[in-house]
C-alpha cells in the first residue's frame, strides 16, 4: 500500500478510551453519599455571577461582530447580553473587564477522538490530556466520530457530566461499522445487513448516541444500519469509499464526513459496493466549478444530509502548508514528535502536482458552496493521519481554514458552533451566545474577524459559567500526547 492510500486509510481511525476507576464500596449497610468531584486546578472563576464589560461579541449565529457588548452569567447561564450602556451589573457580580477580547461560543465539534496516532499503525488512548486539551481549544461540546473502546466513552462521558473529568459534553458513537478490507485488528467487519442490525441494536441498549460507517460498507449493510438507527431514534454519519454519497443520501443517511473528499460518485467506472483507489485523483482531477460537483452538491441539500469538515487533517497531506505550531508539538512525547517530524518532511518531498495538493483547496471551496446552497455543514478536525492534528490548537486551525476558503469569520464560527449544535438537536440550550441558553464562552484577545489568527490567543473558556486558564491547561500537558 503506497504513503497516499496508507493516509487514506489512517484518516478517520476512530480510538477512544477511557479508564475510570471506581472507588471501593464502604462496609456500611446504607449507601454512601456521592463524593463530590475535586475541584479542577485550571478553574479561574466559578463565581456564580460573572459580567464581561465592554467585550466585542460573535453571537455564533452568523451575524455580524458587535461592539462594545456586556455579556452577563448568572448560574451558568446567559442572563443578559447587550449593550454596554443599556445592561446593568448586578451587586456582587463578578466584573471582567474585556477591552479588546472577543467572545464567542463554546466550541461544538463533530468529528473527534480521544486518541492520537503512536506509529506503526497503533492509536493510543489520550484519556488524562485530550479531555482538557479540547476545552483549552474552545470546545465544550463533541461528538467522538466512532470508537473502538466505547465503553471508555460512555465512562467518560459520564464521568464529565458528573465534573469529575474536566473537558466537553460527549456524544458517544458507537465503534466503526465497516466491512471487509481495512487492515485494522480492532475494527469489526460486518458480515451482511442481519449482523449490521444485530450490532446497532445492541450498542442502542449501551447508550450510544449515534454511529458511523466506514469505508467498505455495503449498500444493504448501510441501509440496515440508517433504518435500525432511526427507529431507536439515533442518527447515522460515514467515511465513505464503497457507497457514493448519493447512494447513500438516497437511503436517508443523516450526515458525511471529511466534507467531499471521500465522495467516490466521480470515480469512472466505479464498481458496486467497491472501495475504488482512484477516490483523489477523481476529485484532484475534477474543476472546481464542474456542474457534477455542483449536481451532487444540491442533491445533498435537497435530501438534508449534514457534511462534517475536517480540514486541519488534510491540511498536513500537503507541501508548502504551515507546520504545526511549537506550541503545539511541545505536548506530545517525544518519540511521537520525532513521528511527526518524519511525515511532515515527507510530505514536503511530495511534487507540486501531487493528488493532494490539488485536491486540498477545491475542498473548502466546495463545502462553502455548500453552504451558500443551503446545506447543514458541520466541524470536526480528526486527530488521525501521520500527526500533527493537535486537541487545543486543531480547532482553532479549522475555523482559520474556513476562512481562509472564502467563509466570513462569524460564518466559520457558526459552523463551528450552533451548527454543531442544530444537528445534535442541542440548539436550544447551546451553540450561541443568547440569553437563556447555558453559558459556555470563549474569550479571544484580539479581533478575530480582522485577522483571523487572533483566535490563536485565547487565554480563558468558560463551560457552563466555570472560567478555565488555558495556559494552565497547556502547560501541565506538555510532553504528555502520545503518553496518557
Amino acid at each position: 500500500m503506497n504513503l497516499s492510500r496508507s493516509i487514506v486509510f489512517a484518516l478517520s481511525l476512530c480510538l477512544s478510551v477511557a479508564a475510570v476507576a471506581a472507588e471501593p464500596p464502604k462496609p456500611v449497610a446504607a449507601p454512601a453519599a456521592a463524593k463530590a468531584p475535586a475541584k479542577s486546578p485550571f478553574l479561574a472563576y466559578e463565581q456564580s455571577l460573572l459580567a464581561f464589560t465592554h467585550a466585542d461579541v460573535v453571537d455564533g449565529t452568523g451575524a455580524p461582530i458587535r461592539r462594545d457588548q456586556t455579556l452577563l452569567i448568572e448560574n451558568g447561564k446567559i442572563r443578559a447580553l447587550g449593550a454596554s450602556g443599556r445592561i446593568a451589573i448586578p451587586k456582587g457580580a463578578t466584573v471582567i473587564d474585556a477591552r479588546g477580547k472577543t467572545l464567542l461560543p463554546g466550541l461544538v465539534m463533530m468529528h473527534e477522538h480521544m486518541f492520537y496516532p503512536t506509529g506503526h499503525g497503533n492509536y493510543s488512548e489520550m484519556v488524562h490530556s485530550f479531555p482538557a486539551l479540547y476545552l483549552a481549544g474552545g470546545v465544550t461540546t463533541l461528538r467522538t466520530a466512532g470508537a473502538m473502546l466505547p465503553y471508555a466513552d460512555l465512562n467518560m462521558r459520564a464521568q464529565i457530566a458528573a465534573g469529575a473529568i474536566a473537558g466537553p459534553d460527549m456524544d458517544v458513537t458507537a465503534p466503526l461499522l465497516n466491512g471487509p478490507g481495512l487492515a485494522v485488528l480492532a475494527v469489526k467487519v460486518v458480515n451482511g445487513a442481519d449482523d449490521a442490525e444485530r450490532a446497532v441494536s445492541y450498542w442502542a441498549d449501551e447508550g450510544v448516541d449515534s454511529y458511523k460507517a466506514y469505508m467498505h460498507i455495503r449498500r444493504d449493510e448501510l441501509q440496515r444500519i440508517i433504518e435500525v438507527a432511526h427507529r431507536r431514534s439515533r442518527k447515522v454519519t460515514a467515511h465513505l469509499c464503497s457507497v457514493t454519497f448519493a447512494e447513500a443520501s438516497a437511503m436517508g443517511i443523516d450526515n458525511l464526513e471529511h466534507g467531499f473528499a471521500f465522495a467516490s460518485d466521480f470515480v469512472t467506472d466505479k464498481q458496486a459496493d467497491a472501495c475504488p483507489a482512484a477516490i483523489t485523483r477523481s476529485l484532484a482531477d475534477l474543476d472546481v466549478d464542474s456542474p457534477r460537483m455542483r449536481a451532487l452538491i444540491d442533491l445533498l441539500v435537497a435530501r438534508k444530509v449534514a457534511l462534517t469538515s475536517t480540514l486541519p487533517v488534510f491540511e498536513t497531506l500537503v507541501a508548502q502548508r504551515p507546520k504545526v505550531p511549537e506550541a503545539a508539538l511541545s505536548l506530545l512525547l517525544p518519540e511521537v514528535r520525532e513521528q511527526y517530524e518524519a511525515g511532515w518532511a515527507a510530505m514536503q518531498a511530495k511534487p507540486a502536482d501531487w493528488e493532494w495538493a490539488r485536491l486540498f483547496p477545491k475542498l473548502g471551496q466546495w463545502e462553502k458552496r455548500f453552504v451558500d446552497a443551503g446545506g447543514l455543514l458541520l466541524a470536526g478536525t480528526d486527530p488521525t493521519g501521520y500527526g500533527g492534528v493537535i486537541p487545543g490548537y486543531a480547532s482553532k486551525r479549522q475555523i482559520q481554514l474556513m476562512v481562509e476558503s472564502g467563509f466570513s469569520f462569524e460564518q466559520a464560527v457558526r459552523v463551528a458552533s450552533l451548527n454543531g449544535a442544530r444537528y445534535l438537536g442541542r440548539d436550544a440550550s447551546i451553540g450561541s451566545l443568547e440569553v437563556g441558553k447555558r453559558a459556555d464562552v470563549v474569550m479571544i484577545d484580539g479581533d478575530p474577524t480582522r485577522d483571523a489568527g487572533a483566535i490563536e490567543r485565547m487565554p480563558l473558556v468558560f463551560k457552563e459559567g466555570k472560567g478555565y486558564r488555558t495556559d494552565a491547561i497547556f502547560e501541565a500537558m506538555k510532553g504528555k500526547v502520545g503518553l496518557h
